[in-house]
């Protein structure tokens, strides 16, 4: 009996073990199945930490199901994204919906999973989710301490790429070794805190192409080889040992393939030559770096353009189309194409291709969708791509370019701000033969000054310009004005490049507490105003006086109506309709606080803007011969994308302002909504309305405030024709528009 228990006993030993054995190869078997995925966050949001989670898998973009959603599975997301951990998760599709396929559903996460794809779930595809139920994330804003952000689903990046800490240009000698940016010189790799150089045996000129790319320049160019041969045989140099063979469509050397070096045993490079790249300068820096770089580019406008981005570099894809600017639908939209873009504009290649409006809507029609380029095309509109495919704006593709590091963010600091994003501006200038830290004179310091500030420092987009900064305390060595009389015209890449006054400063009240002040902020609104609408609606009405008292308190008619009796004179009134459309990523709220509203008893309204829309009448030759202009009285959501968007409804006094994706309209039939006409002969004219024209409120793009219509007048009745919006038209178009009507309206029918 004892020898049959003996028996059995082994027996389940072994088939203990045997079991053991065989979970523990499952679980290799399983680890070795992990797909390589890519995850990126998307949707309307405010910060790069929260958004919608989109799911590279098997070439496609997909999103992931609320179903059985933790906060475990929020934190392995963002640890894989580079976040410390998750803050919270958010249900319903919060950031808005995605589209194509839902990836991932009933996902089971454990928190320690190092990838999404390593959790349970129902398996690629399997789901029985619509996309109102996309989840979405927030992550805390701290990062992993040296995470580095790579995109795998491009290459499979190989051991000992992963060891790479860093790459550079290093300027061997000239001018690229001692100012930026660094155009010219050896390509070096740091590992384990080495740099290393690349033997040039193995090098190819897609290499450099790639190179440059990464670095913010559009190409490179030869340079002279036998000097630096010269100089290369003068110094012991320690090389990486592998090879880069790329295929000139990567946005990143470490994208590229890897292969063993062809040095010899003793590691030599037998060319006795390290790799050495030169970049050529592109455009948007042609004017800083070089008089026979800017020489040659053309001055002509350019066929692409870039809306939206707080960031140099960055921003909404719109291309030019028989005078009539677009944009591309996300459609297919990946880096190879986005580089294109941004080479083309003359940055680098592309550090991400964004989907879904993420720089904001754009206006007019949409030109591109299903844009697939080779990544060698001189202009987006060479690469391969539908136009019948219908497309909205929710769709608008938007790109990040690398651009060269010029220094600029060394050159300025914000002092005593209570967050990172404010403060009074201090800038290293010239003074007195040297250069020192000091303050900006506040004299005509505006909105456009602040924006240049903020995007020089890269913190977004400019929410005020601060003249008074007495509650701001920064180092008592900076107090001295060392800039005064900034003028920028907003389009500028440092504040030195706009004008000013040099080392012969003039500011009557010198620095201290009248020292310039910012404030920035990551996301803001765009307001856009719909031609079309006033198109429709403009038409004349002649009122009594005895009608237009409250609209007489609110100065809303011609200086002529003053003193004219109420009983039997009438004013001549040019009406139209005003629908304001916010097609930002944050909300349009009025610069004062509730309590500095004006209140205005006649019409009994609350004012929060006294000028929100500036509305003018023109002659041909752009010479003023009527206006009027709107307060922001009961600014609200009147429609919205969707419902549950609506957030201001100013009845009963609420808040007043425009939600992201809603808009507001000024019915032609309220008071002061009209251009006081009676004084104006019959002819000809242009009408311009101008929304938020003191740059109150901080928008990402102030060009589309305008809108521009031509207009007739016989005396007796008026029509508008050929509305548009500012900026959506060529230059040319648009200098026709002003002044040739006739080739303008016969241009706007070939449409």
């Amino acid at each position: 009996m004892k020898a049959i228990l003996r028996v059995l006993c082994h027996c389940l030993a072994l088939v203990f073990l045997h079991c053991i054995l065989e979970l523990h190869c499952l679980e290799q078997n399983k680890a070795k199945q992990v797909p390589r995925i890519q995850l990126r966050l998307a949707g309307r949001r405010k910060n790069g930490n929260e958004g919608r989670i989109e799911v590279h898998y098997n070439g496609e973009w997909g999103t992931v199901c609320d179903d059985e959603f933790s906060i475990a599975t929020a934190h392995v997301i963002c640890k894989e994204l580079g976040f410390i951990q998750a803050e919270s998760w958010v249900p319903g599709a919060k950031y808005g919906r995605g589209k194509g396929r839902i990836w991932m559903d009933n996902i089971r996460c454990t928190g320690a999973e190092t990838t999404l794809a390593a959790c349970n779930f129902n398996g690629w595809g399997i789901t029985d989710c619509k996309h109102t139920e996309d989840a979405g994330v927030v992550c805390n804003e701290k990062r992993i301490p040296g995470f580095k952000f790579t995109n795998t689903f491009i290459n499979d990046i190989e051991e000992a790429q992963q060891h790479v800490e860093d790459i550079r240009i290093k300027g061997v000698f000239g001018p690229s070794r001692r100012s930026l940016p660094v155009t010219e010189g050896y390509v070096e790799v740091k590992q384990d805190g080495q740099w290393k150089q690349i033997c040039s045996m193995d090098w190819t000129e897609l290499n450099a192409r790639v190179t440059c790319g990464m670095f913010g320049f559009p190409a490179d160019k030869s340079y002279n080889a036998r000097v630096y041969k010269t100089f290369a045989g003068r110094k012991k140099h320690i090389y990486w040992p592998y090879s880069i063979n790329c295929t000139g469509t990567e946005i990143h050397l470490s994208n590229c393939a890897l292969g063993p070096s062809a040095m010899d045993r003793n590691n030599t490079c037998k060319s006795q030559m390290p790799v050495v790249v030169s970049c050529v300068t592109g455009r948007p820096f042609a004017t800083i770096t070089s008089t026979r770089i800017r020489k040659a580019f053309p001055n002509k406008e350019p066929q692409i353009r870039l809306r939206g981005g707080a960031k140099i570099g960055e921003g909404r894809v719109e291309v030019l189309k028989n005078g009539q600017w677009g944009t591309i639908c996300d459609g297919q939209w990946g880096l190879v194409s986005a580089s294109v873009v941004c080479r083309q504009l003359g940055f680098g290649t592309a550090k991400d291709a964004l989907a879904g409006s993420q720089m904001g809507k754009g206006i007019g029609s949409v030109h591109m969708n299903k844009v697939l380029c080779t990544g060698f095309e001189d202009s987006i509109t060479d690469c391969a791509f539908s136009q019948y495919d219908q497309c909205d704006h929710d769709e608008d593709a938007s790109v990040r370019c690398n651009i060269p590091d010029m220094g600029f963010e060394h050159q300025i600091r914000l002092a005593g701000g209570r967050t990172p994003y404010e403060g009074r501006v201090e800038v290293l200038a010239k003074k007195n033969g040297s250069l020192r830290w000091g303050t900006v004179c506040s004299d005509n310091w505006g909105i456009m000054e602040a924006l240049v500030v903020c995007r020089q420092l890269g913190l977004g987009f400019a929410d005020h310009a601060v003249q008074d900064t007495w509650f701001w305390e920064g180092d008592p060595t900076a107090d001295e004005v060392v800039m005064s009389g900034v003028k920028c015209s907003g389009a500028e890449m440092s504040l030195f490049q706009c004008r000013h006054h040099g080392e012969d400063l003039e500011c009557p009240n010198g620095g201290g507490r009248f020292a310039a002040g910012i404030s920035c902020t990551e996301a803001a609104s765009d307001i856009v105003l719909n031609p079309q609408v006033v198109q429709e609606t403009t038409y004349l009405e002649n009122r009594p006086m005895s009608m237009l008292t409250c609209a007489m308190e609110e100065n809303c008619l011609a200086a002529s109506a003053v003193g004219q009796p109420l009983l039997t004179s009438f004013r001549r009134l040019l009406r139209f309709s005003s629908q304001i459309h916010n097609n930002g990523e944050a909300d349009f709220r009025p610069k004062a606080g509730r309590h500095e509203w004006q209140w205005h008893e006649c019409h009994r309204h609350y004012h929060s803007m006294e000028v929100f829309t500036n509305y003018d009448l023109l002659s041909l030759n752009g010479t003023k011969v009527a206006e009027g202009h709107k307060a922001s009285f009961c600014l609200e959501d009147t429609e919205c994308d969707s419902e549950e968007r609506k957030n201001y409804q100013c009845a009963n006094f609420g808040e007043q302002g425009i939600t992201a994706g809603c808009w507001d309209t000024y019915r032609h039939d309220i008071d002061c909504q009209w251009i006081d006409i009676t004084d104006v002969p019959p002819g000809e004219y242009v009408l311009q309305v101008v929304v938020n024209p003191n740059f109150e409120v901080a928008e990402s793009d102030y060009t589309n405030n305008v809108v521009k219509c031509r207009c007739k007048y016989d005396g007796h009745r008026v029509w508008s024709y050929n509305c548009h919006i500012g900026g959506s038209l060529s230059a040319e178009t648009e200098e026709q528009f002003d002044h040739f009507p006739g080739l303008m309206s016969n241009h706007l029918s070939n449409w």
